[in-house]
């Protein structure tokens, strides 16, 4: 089968024949629709040997959808033929976390060895992947597999990093989007689906201010130091309730503090490059304020963000390309040119 790997320290990611996997005890083979890149991917491929964990050759892809093709022995073989995402971080699903579907907090994960598709387990990124486990998998129903996808991520993780602060998102209040890419775009449409607040977006890239506005953003402003006035304006002085910074880098965390308002919520979600820190504490940050740096999302979170897809409340912003372009795909990702989420369709 075609597969896309990651074979050598600081090379670019190959399509490759590698045998197809059969699934063993308490395993699935799904045979793959669409799978989703990410910045993680290119983060990962970025690491020196010498901080490179996840093991080689690696078969990327951790958004992921299919069809259930086979199944291993105890598992229940009605769900051949269905179609399928894939949650991604998957946990030991016995420890306290896991026993609340919070298996992206899983207690053991490092212990036992257990890593995400294609974050050191083979990834979606392939006609065929194995998953660990069919509690792994949330049913799409008729969904669009390339929608599907990206929500495994791209969705999940706004998702995950907003609905913590909703109690917070009355009307009245303001919440602000750092980065309108892949994450951005769609952590606007949940804030705009489940909350009060007006949505101000701050980005660096005209196209990607105007992708912001076409999915719901009430202001979308250029991501500078005029940006922090603006919001000021905005918000009558107090400030914004929610930042959620999907860049990650030093200059957006700074940004961010800057327009935070007093007991606001700082949600860091972006993994950019370099070490970049937050300042908090007395004539730091705002009084009451929180810094959260949450990762991925909850089981359950997932079919709530599959839900919303599915009444439609829900796009993502897609760019399609098939296995055998997928190296293409990710130097438009590598480049910055991307315009929303980058799907490979198989």
């Amino acid at each position: 089968m075609k597969a896309v790997q990651y074979r050598e320290i600081g090379a670019r990611p190959e399509v490759v024949e590698i045998d197809t996997p059969e699934p063993k005890p308490g395993e699935v083979l799904l045979k793959v629709t669409a799978a989703g890149l990410c910045h993680s991917d290119v983060f990962i491929m970025e690491l020196p040997e010498d901080q490179y964990t996840y093991g080689l050759p690696l078969t990327l892809g951790h958004e992921g959808t299919g069809v259930v093709e086979a199944v291993g022995e105890g598992v229940d073989t009605s769900l051949v033929g269905q179609a399928m995402a894939v949650y991604g971080p998957w946990g030991c699903g016995i420890c306290e976390r896991c026993a609340a579907g919070q298996e992206n907090y899983c207690l053991r994960a490092a212990e036992l060895g257990i890593t995400p598709p294609g974050l050191g387990s083979p990834g979606s990124m392939a006609e065929y992947m194995i998953v660990d486990s069919p509690r792994h998998l949330v049913p799409i129903g008729d969904l669009d597999p390339v929608q599907a996808a990206p929500l495994t991520d791209a969705g999940l993780t706004p998702y995950h990093a907003i609905k913590r602060s909703l109690p917070k998102l009355v009307g009245g209040t303001t919440a602000v989007v750092l980065g309108v890419g892949g994450l951005g775009h769609v952590g606007i449409q949940i804030l705009k689906a489940l909350s009060g607040a007006q949505v101000v977006a701050l980005d660096v890239s005209d196209d990607k201010l105007t992708l912001a506005r076409e999915v719901g953003a009430d202001h979308a402003l250029m991501s500078d130091e005029s940006a922090v006035e603006a919001v000021r304006d905005l918000t009558h002085g107090r400030g914004a309730d929610l930042v959620v910074d999907f860049a990650g880098i030093q200059p957006t965390i700074d940004l961010g503090q800057k327009v935070l308002g007093v007991g606001g919520d700082f949600s860091l979600v972006g993994i950019g490059h370099g070490t970049p820190t937050a300042k908090v504490g007395f004539f730091q940050s705002p009084y009451e304020a929180s810094f959260l740096v949450p990762y991925w999302g909850y089981r359950q979170e997932l079919f709530e963000v599959i839900h919303l897809a599915q009444q439609g409340r829900l796009t993502v912003h897609t760019e399609t390309f098939s296995v055998d372009q997928a190296p293409e795909a990710y130097g438009k990702l590598w480049d910055g040119t991307l315009r929303g989420r980058a799907v490979v369709r198989f």
